[in-house]
């Protein structure tokens, strides 16, 4: 896995999914709709931390700053 996420895809990725688990467990949402967002919070916080997005591999797509 060659990394292709730069540190503000990584922030942002972070900082979206606290906000979707803040948003579930304070009661705001809630149901499916709830839980498919918890997933979507998981699979960007394993993203984050692994510094790899499958679907930015898939299209070419890279974040990283190229170094010179």
């Amino acid at each position: 896995m060659k990394p292709n996420l730069g540190n503000l895809d990584r922030i942002v990725r972070i900082v979206v999914a606290l906000v979707l688990i803040t948003l579930y467990l304070t009661g705001v949402i809630g149901g499916t709709i709830g839980i498919v967002l918890i997933a979507l919070a998981a699979i960007f916080i394993l993203t984050s931390f692994l510094n790899f997005c499958p679907i930015y591999m898939a299209f070419g797509i890279s974040t990283l700053k190229k170094k010179q």
